[in-house]
């Protein structure tokens, strides 16, 4: 293993997002408060109670997921499709680097910066809900195989991209749909049949009530079907840029 050269472009991935930590970082973490605001407060007063919690806290888990979704995918495929169009991924695919560590590398550093973003986002909603958190264990687990699958899944996106819009088609009518529709503000059992049938086809459900279930204690399915569909997705997008990036899929044009 290079561990000079895996260390290096893990420390110039992880510099490359703190540099600009207003829109990195605090501009994700407002966007997200205002949601919270809006939506547990507004609604709040209408929907008091989710299955004996208090709405307002019922969407904490949804909200740092889709902090942590949206952060990690953004991070590499930004990353990833600008060294593309710049003609310098080539000089890491000519460096001493294997795939695994390329991608290791780039997924790692996206897992922090969308860590990062949804602990401050959870921070700055326990202020209004308490600091409590039932299952601290599934809360890591969850958000650290969310956070690599998406990293992952970003990378996919930039490699498979030849221009803007195609990188932007992919968070703009997949992810922030699913992330929406997969229980962020709501349960699947409020919802009536075919509805609640569709909702669970949804795979980032599983995701939000996993983590749900660390934090709150109670979910609508499952957490060891959560952690099995995501480690499955993670392995599999894991397994396909690891592909591209040792065949060089449209990076070595």
């Amino acid at each position: 293993m290079n561990r000079i050269g895996f260390k290096t472009l893990l420390v110039k991935e992880t510099r490359r997002f703190l540099k600009v930590p207003g829109q990195t970082v605090a501009q994700p973490v407002i966007t997200t408060a205002l949601y919270f605001l809006v939506f547990g407060f507004a609604l709040g007063g209408l929907v008091r109670q989710v299955d004996g919690v208090s709405y307002v806290r019922f969407i904490v888990p949804g909200l740092v997921m889709l902090s942590l979704i949206q952060n990690a995918f953004l991070n590499t495929a930004s990353s990833m499709f600008i060294a593309k169009m710049q003609g310098t991924i080539v000089d890491l695919l000519v460096a001493p680097l294997s795939p695994a560590e390329l991608l290791g590398a780039f997924t790692i550093a996206a897992v922090g910066r969308g860590v990062l973003v949804a602990g401050i986002v959870w921070l700055v909603a326990a202020a209004f809900t308490g600091f409590s958190i039932a299952h601290v264990g599934w809360v890591i687990a969850f958000a650290l195989l969310v956070a690599a699958e998406f990293a992952l899944f970003g990378l996919l996106v930039a490699i498979w991209s030849d221009k803007f819009e195609q990188l932007n088609l992919v968070p703009t009518f997949v992810i922030t749909p699913l992330t929406f529709l997969g229980g962020v503000f709501y349960s699947a059992r409020m919802l009536p049949e075919p509805w609640s049938a569709i909702t669970r086809l949804n795979p980032i459900l599983y995701m939000v009530e996993g983590l749900r279930y660390g934090m709150l204690g109670r979910s609508d399915v499952s957490p060891w079907l959560g952690i099995g569909i995501t480690l499955a997705l993670t392995l599999a997008s894991g397994s396909v840029v690891w592909v591209m990036l040792a065949r060089g899929y449209k990076l070595r044009a």
